[in-house]
């Protein structure tokens, strides 16, 4: 029965969409209905509402809804959608202030003497407006008024001017920023949850291990790295419009002629190219290059460009006043005032501690004062003129609501078509599919492009992506990122403006398009460009670095980059030493034979000993990576042939794996079952026995030679990770010592300075009360703890404390105590001096040699050169599946 409930849930919502009612109510709504009737018939006809769902009851799945929604607002880490209102208020801003008029004209004035110019203005402006604006509809409307026109005046074919400025508007939902990548981003933050899961059982069920390495854990993404995933696949998308219209330009010169530019190209002519088109350029800049950067999270860019936004609004509707520009030159001048200030001054408050800091302080708070009022005077404009803010507001609240509502009612139908098992029916479809992962793929990606057809980009987003998304995620043997899904989903979407009957592009265009422009013609026009869409998805599945490789770039030079000890980043680093090793073997070896050389006899025991042994580890570095190397051979070499083997067996571990949990649930619910039941319990006693059968022949099918190729196979896998482990630990113990006797050395000259403080204690022992005393003596003590090596100097200073703050002071003991520390303190200060001089210059030269080979897992952050080689390797995927 949970069967039928299931195809009503999908035919009640298909039935509402199609019918022209509103998706915000038509997806929650089915939800609803179909949950009472299950829950109905349930109690009608079993007696029990929760008979006809296939795990939990109806209140269960109708209260998930919500509280999954109420996750967005109530999980302090899930504040994506906070980003969605200012960009929407950002776009509808600058549509609203003609910018992108302005634009069109301008940049089709400076194209349009080259052979399809006025088609590649088109895309190079819908490339800007995407960037800033993202709103398809007012960016299709703009184009299709004052391009259009001019396109069919100029003899441009109808069906490629049509089709160029519908899918030059489609650009906003690719390029960033985008509604779309936001809401992807919050999508697929609880579908890396659920493959996480799903993965750590997967290792579990199929290893005996408790704990999966979290090398293999599901890699996560954030609307940041959304936009960064795909700014390149967007770059990418616009060149082939260029390249497309370009070509169709020089072979049929008829469909895209060249028009002449009637004015001169004269300096006033490059003063307004430049007026228009610098402050978007700019304010693209200043928006995605600060989350590029690392300066501002999404919600704070979308901020800043919301007020830059206004900013632009307001000297574009007092065009020709003397007093157009002023706002904006106030609040640019603040901003390179007060960057100009935080660079030399120091701005916090409470840290201020010299009339240097004063000023710096004050000059902050004048020009932040002058940027607010700059702000504030544009927003007066843009509220005083033609009512622009108000009109805004309303649009912007309107479309965030919708937004919302969608999200709340896609939330209550992805519950209830759980609740019907709809979402397990799915996995075993997918996971049962002959090929693996890229099966599943595509066909998920041809779902997604017919739902296109007949479905917005929103409703495709919150209702397929949770149900499909942590299937695909979940896979080991692609391991694909959740960014490269999401692009790779985000540009699908895309397609949906564009495919009829419902592509709502078309529908914008349609709407100013002339009468002589017939809708076939529209059809046709777009038909090139949707295969265009689909030739740029195909490039970014063959090529995931494209995605993949700007989010791990700016993750890896980011202040808060991880550490190269992280475990996801090994494998990479473990590539790029090896490597460098075999590049620098002489110059490594020489740097081992010269500092080996060295006396190191006058060292404490523990530091001598670790010191030289540092030296053994890192000449035996050598041996070990071609240990690795050996094993990786062997492993790399076996795995053709075992990937077949190892495939066939888990898929029958994992229908046997069902086959008990069914089992398991068929006990629970005979042992429930009334005494005198006796015909549902032969029922399902006789559908038990059935599934037992079922398991014993699945057993039976088992590859004879699975246990001792298994067994084999795992042998190399073990023997890889060992040598693995032993290579990053002889480079541990190869660099760690030198590091810890360096800075030890490095601060004999911060320890000389505490000698006449400790010598001092001797007369704070005798003449000062001891508590003073003891006051004192943690003084001293804290210092010597600032520098490295000093723990018999702290723990002699201790004793010191002690005696003197014991319940009966003893000045005589605290006496002798400080003897001894000083003693010990003479005696540190000797080997130190004599180390500064004799080892210090040669140890610095090899730290250095060593650093960013042997020493790289201890850095505290990747250097430039080697960040951007790991940011290389780790974004291509990586097979792990015969480790599970």
């Amino acid at each position: 029965m949970e069967l039928v409930f299931l195809t009503l849930l999908v035919l009640l919502m298909v039935g509402a969409l199609g019918s022209g009612f509103p998706v915000a109510f038509a997806l929650p709504g089915s939800a609803i209905l179909t949950i009472g009737l299950a829950a109905g018939c349930g109690y009608l006809f079993a007696g029990d509402a929760s008979a006809y769902f296939a795990q939990g009851g109806p209140i269960q799945w109708l209260s998930a809804g919500v509280t999954n929604f109420r996750g967005v607002y109530w999980e302090v880490e899930r504040d994506t959608l906070i980003a969605i209102p200012l960009f929407v208020f950002m776009g509808i801003m600058l549509q609203r202030s003609k910018i992108a008029e302005d634009l069109l004209v301008t940049m089709a004035q400076l194209f349009g003497p080259v052979p399809g110019g006025l088609g590649i203005s088109v895309v190079f402006v819908g490339a800007l407006l995407a960037a800033t604006t993202g709103i398809v509809g007012a960016t299709v409307v703009a184009m299709g008024l004052i391009s259009l026109p001019a396109m069919l005046r100029n003899n441009y074919s109808k069906a490629l001017a049509t089709g160029t400025i519908a899918a030059s508007g489609t650009l906003g939902q690719i390029i960033p920023p985008s509604i779309v990548l936001i809401i992807l981003a919050d999508q697929l933050t609880s579908a890396v949850d659920q493959a996480g899961t799903a993965r750590k059982a997967l290792y579990k069920a199929s290893t005996g291990e408790f704990s999966m390495p979290s090398e293999f854990a599901v890699v996560s993404t954030s609307a940041g790295d959304m936009f960064l995933g795909a700014f390149i696949p967007g770059i990418l998308l616009v060149l082939l419009y260029m390249a497309f219209i370009q070509i169709v330009a020089l072979l049929r010169p008829k469909l895209a002629p060249a028009v002449p530019f009637a004015g001169k190209l004269d300096k006033r002519f490059l003063g307004r190219v430049l007026l228009v088109l610098v402050p978007p350029l700019a304010l693209i800049f200043i928006v995605l290059g600060s989350i590029i950067m690392g300066v501002a999270t999404v919600n704070q860019a979308g901020a800043i460009g919301a007020v830059g936004a206004m900013m632009m609004a307001g000297y574009r509707l007092r065009e020709g006043h003397k007093r157009q520009y002023i706002p904006a030159i106030m609040a640019i001048v603040s901003m390179v005032a007060i960057i100009v200030i935080t660079s030399n001054f120091e701005t916090n408050i409470k840290n201020i501690k010299t009339s240097e800091d004063v000023l710096g302080v004050t000059l902050a708070i004048i020009f932040v004062s002058i940027l607010i009022a700059a702000i504030a005077w544009s927003g007066w404009r843009t509220y005083k003129i033609e009512d622009t803010l108000r009109g805004v507001m309303v649009e912007t609240a309107k479309t965030t609501s919708l937004v919302f509502i969608i999200l709340l009612g896609a939330a209550m139908l992805t519950s209830a078509f759980r609740g019907f098992g709809g979402e397990e029916l799915v996995r075993e479809f997918l996971t049962g599919l002959p090929g693996g992962f890229w099966v599943q793929f595509v066909i998920v990606m041809a779902v997604i492009f017919v739902l296109g057809f007949f479905l917005d980009f929103i409703e495709i987003a919150v209702v397929v992506v949770p149900i499909v998304a942590p299937i695909l995620l979940m896979d080991p043997s692609a391991n694909v990122t959740a960014v490269w899904l999401g692009v790779m989903i985000g540009l699908n979407i895309q397609t949906s403006f564009l495919t009829p009957p419902f592509g709502f592009a078309l529908f914008y265009l349609r709407g100013v398009a002339p009468v002589i422009v017939k809708t076939v013609e529209m059809y046709k026009g777009v038909v090139a460009f949707i295969g265009l869409q689909l030739i740029a998805l195909t490039i970014v599945a063959l090529f995931p670095p494209l995605v993949n490789y700007l989010p791990n770039r700016v993750s890896l030079t980011a202040d808060t980059a991880p550490p190269p000890i992280n475990p996801r980043l090994q494998y990479c680093i473990e590539q790029l030493t090896f490597e460098d090793l075999a590049s620098n073997k002489n110059e490594l070896m020489a740097a081992i034979s010269q500092v080996s050389k060295l006396d190191y006899s006058y060292l404490p025991n523990k530091l001598k000993k670790s010191t030289t042994g540092s030296f053994k580890s890192t000449s035996s570095v050598y041996g070990k990576r071609d240990a690795v190397l050996a094993t990786q051979v062997h492993l790399d070499a076996a795995s053709p042939a075992y990937r077949p083997l190892h495939r066939e067996v888990r898929a029958l571990e994992k229908k046997i794996r069902k086959i008990k949990a069914e089992l398991k649930q068929l006990a629970t619910d005979i042992s429930r079952l009334d005494a005198g039941d006796e015909t549902t319990k032969r029922l399902m006693s006789a559908k038990r026995d059935g599934l037992q059968a079922e398991m014993d022949q699945l057993v039976t099918t088992f590859p004879g030679n699975w246990e001792a190729e298994n067994a084999s196979f795992v042998k190399l896998q073990k023997a890889n990770d060992k040598a693995r482990a032993s290579y990053r630990k002889a480079m541990d113990e190869g660099y760690l010592p030198v590091i810890e006797l360096l800075r030890i050395v490095e601060g004999t000259t911060a320890l000389g300075s505490l000698r006449a403080g400790i010598a001092d204690l001797d007369f704070v022992i005798f003449n000062l009360p001891p508590e003073e005393a003891a006051d004192k003596i943690s003084i001293i003590s804290k210092q010597a703890g600032t520098v490295e090596g000093t723990s018999a100097i702290k723990s002699g200073l201790t004793k010191v404390r002690r005696a003197i703050k014991s319940k009966t002071p003893d000045p005589e003991k605290a006496k002798q105590e400080l003897t001894k520390t000083l003693r010990a303190f003479d005696k540190e200060m000797a080997w130190r001096t004599r180390a500064v001089k004799d080892l210090l210059p040669d140890l610095t030269l090899y730290e250095a040699t060593i650093r960013n080979t042997i020493g790289l897992r201890q850095l505290p952050k990747l250097p430039q050169e080697q960040a951007l080689k790991v940011a290389s390797c780790n974004a291509s995927h990586r097979d792990i599946s015969l480790s599970f």
